[in-house]
């Protein structure tokens, strides 16, 4: 038996995966399973951005590019922010990488070790309590609660800081609430940072351009006086469909850059070349592919609300943002594991139990509305007649 490195035992899974390889394998004897687990858009990727990277393919772009992205897809990210959140960005402050997750794991490894501690939204993204307490950092939870949306508190998450706290995460619209954090409580936040100038903050944003019933988004990268410490991660897997081809960015501080930069060289020497092309098609070209998903999304998200309070023992906000719901199955006397597991085995309905993102998230599930209203609407009516 190999001896491992301690740390493997303290890295963590994303559930959903998990959900879906069960779901698949009930899926292939025969079972009707609905997945309403996986957080991934049932759209495909608008055609104008697949032929570009075909055309970057057939034009002979298959060799090593940049380690931190080409020139140009910098410039149009940058260009992006601009247009969508009227931030100036330095095109060389961008490091475009494979998938949101490696940036993640680039904060972890420049800022956790053990002694540190680093805090994470809860329920929130699993991969970023796994990531922190891989790298040895204390893992301390901000609570995310109903009551306020599932947006975050600046008091509750500046009250957590400490003189050991090297890294705040926060994630707004989010994963796997749907909650979005007023910009009060952003300006908030961003104005108590001021008092700990040891704290950097990285601002997960993926979901930045879905938005319902007319929320704006404010970009960390809005505060100049935290230019020096705001790491923005976004990309391209939600927004346009484009979670396969592995493909997102982070904003870095000047001082972070190079760091970066140099960790992207020893993973993965760079993202590939005919993705990037693809990458700067979705960002130059029409929007209209985009624009209509998200009013599939948002007719979804309303029949998703209303089905979901319809069920016995079922409570739900209505999301602001992503494309989740997270209902309040406490009046069901189930624990969400549980729920989840027998939905699955007996309903044949893939749900995410809430404690798979932290332990906050106990009476609740994760539905996914990234799926046809009539397959949302069959699932829910099957939930129910189970709960029933």
């Amino acid at each position: 038996m190999p001896t491992l490195a301690t740390r493997m035992d303290r890295l963590g899974t994303e559930t959903a995966f998990d959900v879906l390889a069960k779901a698949n394998a009930l899926a292939a004897q025969g079972a009707d399973v609905i997945n309403l687990g996986i957080g991934q858009p049932d759209f495909p990727t608008p055609p104008h951005i697949v032929e570009a990277g075909i055309k970057a393919l057939r034009d002979g772009h298959h060799g090593y590019t940049p380690a931190n992205g080409i020139p140009a897809l910098r410039e149009a990210v940058a260009a992006d922010l601009h247009r969508r959140h009227g931030v100036s960005v330095d095109p060389g402050s961008v490091v475009v990488v494979p998938g949101g997750k490696v940036t993640m794991f680039f904060a972890m490894l420049m800022f956790g070790e053990p002694g540190a501690e680093i805090i994470y939204p809860d329920p929130g993204f699993p991969i970023y309590r796994s990531a922190i307490e891989f790298s040895g950092a204390t893992a301390v939870p901000l609570p995310l609660r109903e009551e306020n949306g599932f947006g975050f508190s600046a008091d509750e998450l500046l009250s957590l800081i400490t003189p050991r706290t090297r890294l705040v995460i926060v994630n707004s619209p989010a994963n796997p609430t749907g909650g979005v954090t007023p910009a009060a409580e952003m300006d908030k936040l961003a104005a108590g940072l001021a008092d700990h100038p040891h704290v950097t903050i990285l601002s997960d944003e993926i979901y930045s351009a879905m938005l319902y019933d007319g929320r704006e988004h404010r970009t960390i990268l809005s505060y100049p006086h935290l230019a020096d410490r705001a790491i923005m991660l976004d990309g391209w897997s939600k927004t346009y469909a484009m979670t396969g081809w592995r493909l997102g960015y982070a904003v870095w501080p000047k001082d972070l850059v190079k760091k970066a930069t140099r960790l992207a060289i020893n993973d993965h020497s760079c993202v590939n070349a005919a993705t990037q092309y693809a990458g700067i098609a979705a960002l130059e070209g029409p929007q209209d592919a985009v624009e209509a998903m998200m009013r599939a999304f948002d007719d979804r998200r309303k029949a998703t609300v209303e089905a979901l309070n319809a069920l016995p023992g079922v409570t739900c906000i209505k999301p602001g943002g992503a494309f989740y719901a997270f209902p309040n199955i406490s009046g069901t006397g189930r624990d969400a594991r549980a729920l989840q597991d027998a939905l699955l085995k007996e309903a044949h309905v893939a749900t995410i139990a809430g404690t798979s993102f932290g332990g906050y998230g106990e009476g609740y599930l994760r539905l996914s509305y990234a799926n046809s209203k009539e397959n949302i609407l069959e699932a829910i009516d099957r939930i129910g007649r189970y709960l029933g």
